[in-house]
């Protein structure tokens, strides 16, 4: 949808809500008011910033904005605020949310998801089904994920393979160093997707303390962004994670029934004995270099695995 964000001042913003009074609509969080014609969307924000969507919302930002230049995206400066958990305000409006999938398991990749949901989507997702990937059976989820995607929300999946993550480990990465990268990662897709007006925060599903996820990305010459929030069990309070969480969760199972072939055998989900002799049938038919392409191998599995060999 195409849209364009201007920075008007104050008086200005309460000259337009007057003028679009038979327009308005319930604005959300931090917004001064949002009003929607018959080809645009309005939304002004406190901050000053109005954005204007639709068929052509030039036409109507030039009302208020005469020869004025659109603003230009302004990067962030390093200094975000994190709290743990974050406000009430963020969970209830338009806010993006991230989770992952895959990391406690032997097999598999890291699959990390992120997604923007609008104030005005929540209940629609909320009919959808959409909750904690886990209270969820891999049929439903992959339903689920195909209405999600199919609706008009900003989203960014990663895929961190077996042979990349492999390579990373032996570089002396944690595994808690590659969440935090892709989760930073998918995050920044997101917000190159969208305006930064639009959001009122970021929420993680925290794996971490803020303070070391905040080291990490720092080792890669990241920084936080802004209104970045952490909360352990996130996609139970956050419908912006739960719907990261089931497209990350698809991803991951999409990706075991890949490796599944390719193996040759059904492979397990988890680090149990199962796993163990799974990974023993593989080192026996194809050779543990195979293992490289689909099980983290610095799990205590592939020593137990050669121990049954």
């Amino acid at each position: 949808m195409p849209q364009t964000v201007y920075q008007l001042p104050a008086a200005m913003l309460e000259n337009m809500k007057t003028y679009y009074t038979e327009s308005l609509q319930t604005p959300p969080q931090g917004a001064v008011f949002r009003a929607k014609t018959a080809n645009t969307t309005i939304t002004a924000y406190k901050s000053g910033k109005v954005l204007f969507q639709g068929n052509n919302p030039a036409a109507e930002a030039e009302k208020w904005t005469g020869h004025m230049k659109e603003k230009p995206a302004q990067p962030k400066k390093p200094a975000p605020k994190s709290t743990m958990p974050p406000p009430d305000s963020l969970l209830s409006g338009s806010h993006i949310g991230s989770d992952e999938a895959g990391t406690g398991d032997y097999f598999g990749p890291i699959t990390t998801a992120a997604v923007f949901v609008r104030q005005e989507q929540m209940p629609l997702l909320k009919e959808l089904g959409v909750k904690d990937s886990k209270n969820l059976t891999d049929t439903t989820i992959r339903q689920i994920a195909g209405d999600i995607l199919a609706l008009d929300m900003p989203y960014s999946l990663l895929v961190l393979r077996n042979t990349k993550y492999n390579k990373l480990k032996k570089r002396g990465w944690s595994q808690g160093k590659m969440k935090a990268m892709l989760h930073h990662h998918a995050i920044s897709h997101v917000l190159n997707k969208m305006n930064d007006a639009e959001t009122e925060g970021i929420l993680i599903d925290q794996f971490c303390e803020p303070a070391v996820y905040k080291k990490h990305i720092a080792a890669e010459h990241e920084h936080l962004h802004e209104n970045t929030y952490f909360m352990t069990k996130a996609e139970s309070y956050s419908i912006a994670v739960a719907a990261a969480s089931i497209i990350a969760r698809t991803s991951f199972v999409k990706e075991m029934d890949q490796l599944s072939n390719q193996a040759g055998l059904t492979l397990p989900k988890g680090a149990s004995g199962k796993v163990d002799q799974a990974a023993a049938r593989i080192i026996k038919s194809h050779g543990q270099d195979f293992l490289d392409t689909c099980a983290k191998t610095h799990f205590a599995n592939t020593t137990k695995a050669l121990n049954k060999l």
